[in-house]
């Protein structure tokens, strides 16, 4: 069966290639040295450095362009004694830094590659600055899931807990961006991406917003040589109504996680408005051609917003909440399927279980469907959500008792929290426990062994009075013991009703780590095909910490741009 076909099964449109055996007598209706779809953080970041170089670029974006860059919580990874870093007083460097990105990266990309993306970081963001990037040196230096909003250099990682810091000296490396932006955590990337996006269109970027990439070119060869595009015509009615109905339906869709109560409503009109502008794709689009003297580049982003890919390339992580916005259909990796691409990881999902704040809950333990612990309940984020949901089924505890449950009703007023810390702590507070007198009794209620919980707790509450060491390595301060009835099981499962598992994927396309080229099913260069950010296989795609997907995209969006630059010498 033919990639297009099979990309049907998954609800993309994403053709076969057209093969031409005379490029320049084919109909281009434009072209350049490098064509880019998906003008997100990764195909922002390789138009700016391959205009910088003298490369002439279009991009084109399905929708306004920005995707999931735009969308998140604005943290870009960076760090080995940035300018930031410096001006907080941060003692970081390369070594350091590369010793704690192993941890996280693992095998995922060489060791050559990693070091080249922890060599380029301090530069990297003065490229960032010097294009406008909005970033501020107000540190925070305790663990947290996202800073207070006056802090703007962080640790978004597990570089504070203690097996972690045995192994590389911490520095706060979140870098996030430094916006008025009210109190909300979204949004904020657009103060990196708007200063590139403005830069690239200052330096001479061809942009074609509201253009979807179907098809590939190829020639004779075998090289990539264009782009077919459905485009919306710029200032038209199609356009305008186009454009609103999207922005609505982005507005409504994120207003809340699915399974909170009222959800459904909000999802609903957010769906109405989407179905509105699909209904002006079927009728309001032109077909146009591009070619790309040089290489096209795949920056589409991931595929977690497509159900049907989901299930079938990672259906452990079906009833996660999907984290990105309306670009992220999977329509770049299928396409370089098309042309031969392989891919890898595509199973691989980034889960983000955060129970800190408040401390009172990371103070306590987590325990699988057995009634055992598994994990330092401190880690970031997206380790805990690993480990539930790749070694313990989904499934997963949270268990305080009465003191603990005190402590986080205080904490949750905390003036430095986030609103939505706040709101996520009151709610699971309110709403998402379970409650009995004894511990066995507690075990019975959440269908746990009673002997299995009650030696769990027993262990742990020893290790808190320090009278042996935890299994986990999780330190003193960390710990409180579980002992003033009544006790409580709170539900942080994948599909636990009021605390959803956001998700992203982190699979996409093979590509060569020199150049950013996709890589065949033989490991080989397809000539003329580029893929970068979560299109492709990359440093953040082992796991996630905050901002690391951020920083790959510009580093892999650079990687392509100045591979191209050189050939077009």
């Amino acid at each position: 069966m033919a990639v297009a076909a099979k990309a049907q099964e998954v609800g993309l449109d994403v053709e076969d290639p057209l093969i031409l055996d005379d490029v320049s007598s084919h109909a281009w209706d434009e072209e350049a040295d490098l064509v880019i779809a998906g003008l997100g953080g990764a195909g922002v970041a390789a138009a700016v450095e391959a205009l910088e170089r003298g490369v002439s670029v279009i991009a084109v974006d399905r929708y306004e362009g920005g995707g999931s860059t735009a969308a998140n919580g604005g943290i870009f990874y960076a760090g080995g004694g940035t300018v930031i870093q410096k001006e907080a007083g941060e003692d970081d460097s390369p070594e350091e830094m590369y010793k704690y990105l192993k941890m996280e990266a693992g095998e995922v990309v060489a060791d050559s590659t990693l070091r080249k993306f922890v060599d380029e970081s301090v530069s990297t963001v003065d490229w960032l600055l010097h294009h406008g990037g909005k970033l501020n040196s107000a540190v925070w230096k305790k663990k947290a899931s996202y800073p207070p909003l006056d802090r703007f250099l962080y640790h978004p990682d597990n570089s504070l807990v203690a097996r972690y810091r045995k192994v590389a000296k911490p520095a706060a490396r979140g870098h996030r961006a430094h916006i008025a932006n009210g109190k909300k955590a979204w949004g904020v990337g657009i103060g990196i991406y708007n200063p590139l996006r403005d830069s690239a269109l200052r330096l001479g970027l061809k942009f074609r917003p509201l253009t979807e990439a179907r098809q590939l070119a190829i020639d004779a060869s075998g090289r990539v040589v264009g782009l077919k595009v459905l485009s919306i015509p710029p200032g038209s009615k199609d356009a305008a109504a186009f454009t609103k109905y999207i922005r609505r339906a982005n507005h409504f869709l994120a207003m809340l996680p699915p399974s909170i109560p009222f959800a459904a409503i909000t999802i609903g009109i957010g769906n109405h408005y989407l179905k509105k502008a699909m209904r002006i794709e079927t009728h309001g689009r032109e077909t146009r051609w591009i070619r790309a003297r040089e290489g096209v580049l795949l920056s589409t982003g991931g595929f977690i917003m497509n159900p049907k890919m989901v299930q079938r390339y990672a259906p452990a992580y079906a009833a996660g909440m999907p984290n990105g916005t309306l670009g992220d259909q999977g329509s770049g990796i299928v396409m370089g399927m098309t042309a031969g691409g392989s891919t890898a990881l595509m199973g691989k999902v980034s889960a983000w279980r955060f129970i800190n704040p408040p401390k009172a809950w990371s103070d306590a333990i987590v325990v699988n469907a057995k009634g055992e612990r598994f994990v330092d309940e401190t880690v970031y984020g997206a380790t805990m959500g690993e480990h539930i949901v790749d070694h313990h089924g989904g499934t997963g505890w949270l268990i305080y008792d009465a003191a603990a449950r005190k402590q986080a009703f205080r904490q949750a007023f905390d003036p430095v929290l986030v609103p939505f810390q706040r709101d996520v702590t009151l709610l699971n507070l309110l709403f998402n426990y379970k409650k009995a007198p004894t511990l066995a009794a507690l075990a019975d209620r959440i269908g746990v062994d009673r002997d299995a919980l009650a030696t769990t707790v027993a262990r742990y509450n020893r290790a808190a009075a320090g009278q042996e060491p935890d299994p986990f390595e999780k330190e003193p301060e960390d710990m409180q013991p579980i002992a003033t009835g009544p006790f409580y099981a709170m539900d942080i499962s994948i599909a636990s009703r009021f605390l959803p598992l956001p998700v992203i994927t982190f699979g996409g396309l093979r590509v060569e780590e020199n150049t950013g080229q996709v890589l065949d099913g033989e490991g080989r260069p397809i000539p003329g095909l580029y893929a970068a950010g979560r299109t492709a296989v990359g440093i953040a795609s082992q796991t996630y910490v905050s901002g690391l997907s951020y920083a790959d995209c510009v580093f892999s969006g650079r990687r392509a741009a100045r591979h191209i630059a050189k050939a077009n010498i």
